[in-house]
């Protein structure tokens, strides 16, 4: 039975945390990994009398997680990954307890859930691209708990840009978009870059109506303690300056640009080149920037390769270093680039409207494939450049968002759009 109501008060969000339960053995985080703990850490902290955590087992089980221990969990590995204490093995056995706790006959998880008959509109929030690959199991989620389906998608690069993912990945991504476009009631987006990409989709499938929320992503690092200045014994000394490149190691990321120039630097500059220092996991397809990490002699002991920094050494790594570079192809939002000018770093970055959006026209942006563009200015940043300079300045009256600012934002925007709907409210809500 359904009972129609407006909604007067503040919504009942679902937040479906499968993502964080598949990650919890992983070193650090990445940037979708951050996402979906910042949004889990805000509910609990500012609203947990109406926030109830979901999750899909990797069996294909789809329920509630118990409330206090799913909040255990997320203390834990928000402990575990701003650390970087690996060895810490916590957020680890939580995650594995509540994935098994799905596998059993379903309890009351939650004291703060509503009752049946509540008149609340019920709001399910996935904010990683999980399992919108199964619509079946989405709109099952939507319509046991009557609730409007507001995802995230990060960015349409598997669609755009097809060279720069794994063969099977355009037909998966795909898939997602399609799951969006159909069901959702709402998407949140981090950039209108990513905006302009979704709406055409929407408009095709015959929903141009649907909302499309731009919240840029938080910055996480400056609001890390205060941390030492440049590389400690964690990281080894860097005698020489240097530059950092942030990101997972990918065709996409660029970075055989910044290692054919850096040959050509140590080739001219001998000793007195800068070092460049990599910080990111190695991710796929990239065999030939690898080939040259591992085997080119003129590299060796200048690039430095770090796969798995905790956050408190990659912010003491960006704060000594000339620059972070970063001359991706594409990205969804660039949160390495908001994090480095949050901490007052100069960047030199490609010139593509992403990084434009996010840079508010402080970065020194470049073609991403002029290579000797790339290598003036870097020789340019390792000294006193006026334009390096300039940047710095520029960056002692930028607006820094923090995850939490970033996560109000959206809740806003959620709790309006559920506030002025006419709702039905469904008598059961089971799992």
């Amino acid at each position: 039975m359904n009972v129609l109501g407006r909604a007067q008060i503040a919504p009942f969000v679902t937040l479906d945390l499968s993502r964080l339960l598949s990650r919890a053995g992983a070193d650090v985080p990445t940037g979708i990994d951050r996402v979906e703990l910042a949004y889990a850490v805000y509910l609990l902290s500012h609203a947990p009398e109406r926030v109830e955590f979901v999750a899909l087992h990797p069996l294909g089980r789809f329920g509630s997680l118990p409330f206090d221990a799913t909040a255990r969990f997320v203390e834990a590995l928000a402990a575990r990954w701003d650390a970087g204490v690996v060895d810490d093995t916590t957020a680890v056995r939580l995650g594995r307890r509540l994935l098994h706790g799905l596998m059993l006959p379903r309890s009351d998880r939650n004291p703060h859930r509503p009752a049946s008959g509540d008149l609340r509109r019920r709001v399910y929030l996935l904010l990683s691209h999980h399992h919108l690959t199964r619509p079946a199991v989405v709109a099952q989620a939507i319509a046991k708990r009557g609730a409007a389906f507001v995802p995230m998608v990060h960015d349409l690069i598997p669609l755009e840009f097809p060279e720069y993912s794994r063969e099977r990945e355009p037909a998966r991504h795909a898939s997602r978009i399609d799951t969006v476009v159909r069901q959702a009631d709402a998407v949140l987006v981090p950039s209108e870059a990513v905006r302009g990409s979704l709406l055409p989709y929407l408009e095709r499938a015959g929903r141009p109506h649907v909302p499309v929320w731009v919240i840029p992503h938080g910055v996480h690092l400056r609001a890390l303690p205060n941390a030492r200045i440049g590389p400690d014994a964690a990281t080894g000394p860097v005698p020489h300056p240097y530059f950092i490149c942030l990101g997972t190691i990918e065709a996409r990321k660029n970075h055989l640009l910044l290692l054919n120039l850096w040959r050509r630097l140590v080739e001219e500059h001998g000793e007195q080149a800068p070092h460049l220092v990599l910080i990111g996991k190695r991710g796929w397809e990239n065999e030939q920037v690898l080939d040259m990490i591992e085997r080119c002699p003129a590299l060796k002991g200048v690039v430095k390769e770090h796969n798995a920094l905790p956050d408190e050494e990659v912010v003491r790594l960006l704060k000594g270093a000339r620059a972070l570079l970063f001359p991706s192809f594409a990205e969804g939002y660039g949160l390495p680039l908001a994090e480095a000018l949050s901490l007052g770093v100069p960047a030199i970055c490609s010139d593509i409207p992403v990084f434009r959006e996010v840079g508010g026209g402080r970065p020194y942006m470049l073609d991403p494939l002029d290579t000797m563009a790339w290598k003036r200015k870097v020789e340019a940043f390792t000294g006193n450049d006026t334009d390096r300079e300039a940047q710095r300045a520029s960056l002692r009256d930028l607006p820094v968002p923090g995850w939490d600012d970033s996560v109000r934002s959206a809740m806003q925007l959620i709790d309006g759009y559920a506030s002025n709907a006419t709702v039905a409210v469904s008598a059961g809500s089971g799992d």
